[in-house]
């Protein structure tokens, strides 16, 4: 190298090529100088502490969001516990009401001297049993006959047991047992299920579809079965029951049942 090449090298300080670090691939060989590296350097660290404040307010906007969201994840929670408990005090208030129909007594047993009858709720239970197990044509919804036995004599754990023997008109009667049921609806909390309870009660007070008729016999057909016990039981005869339901059935079901129980009373008559 002669004189002047060796004075510009020491003038330009040249350096060897390097890699690009904001390049995808390897740049041409190059030669570059001491100041071009300097500045290169600078210029990344610029970049990079420009970054930093980018992702401190980002971090910082993702913690200061995370309250709201935690806040209205409470609230939410805070306002579904809220409505459970309503639920819960709905429900407990009306069960306890229903207990009533565990401790009110048939009132035709009562008025017969029947020792220890059964009260209201033996006589819907075992409705619902029957509800349950009966062979129906395909046109009977059969789930709708089990609600509907559960529910037809709901409205007596207010107005209690009124029989024809009573003396109360039958509008009256049925005036005191829907505002009954409307009272327990509204003891429920109203919604869907007060609804439904409400409109298979009003099914069965106006006989108005196949399951109410079904349901009406299976409330003849529990009595007439639990008058042939009480005879079977405490050797009483209650002619009464089975002559006030004769001629009475609406459904195969229940005149097939109906039969059978006759039947057997019969049978134990002879």
């Amino acid at each position: 190298m002669d004189v002047s090449s060796r004075a510009l090298w020491r003038k330009s300080y040249l350096l060897p090529s390097v890699l690009c670090s904001h390049c995808s691939g390897i740049v041409p060989f190059r030669w570059v100088t001491k100041r071009t590296v300097r500045m290169a350097s600078l210029s990344s660290s610029a970049a990079q502490s420009a970054a930093i404040p980018d992702a401190a307010a980002s971090s910082s906007a993702a913690t200061h969001g995370a309250p709201s969201s935690s806040a209205a994840t409470d609230a939410a929670a805070s306002s579904s516990s809220s409505s459970s408990e309503a639920s819960a005090s709905s429900a407990i208030g009306f069960l306890s009401l229903c207990h009533r129909l565990k401790t009110t007594k048939r009132a035709g047993w009562v008025r017969k001297g029947v020792r220890e009858p059964e009260s209201v709720a033996d006589h819907m239970y075992r409705m619902s049993v029957m509800a349950l197990i009966a062979d129906y044509s395909p046109d009977i919804d059969r789930d709708r006959c089990i609600k509907m036995a559960l529910v037809h004599d709901i409205a007596e754990a207010i107005v209690g047991d009124i029989t024809p023997s009573d003396g109360v008109p039958k509008d009256e009667k049925s005036r005191r047992e829907r505002e009954a049921i409307n009272h327990m609806c509204n003891l429920l909390g109203g919604g869907s299920r007060a609804k439904e309870m409400l409109e298979l009660w009003m099914e069965y007070e106006e006989n108005s579809s196949l399951e109410a008729k079904v349901v009406k016999d299976f409330d003849k057909v529990e009595m007439i079965l639990q008058a042939l016990e009480y005879e079977q039981e405490q050797g009483m005869i209650l002619d009464e029951f089975f002559q006030s339901t004769a001629g009475k059935f609406q459904t195969d079901v229940g005149k097939a049942w109906a039969l059978e129980i006759t039947s057997r009373r019969r049978k134990k008559q002879e």
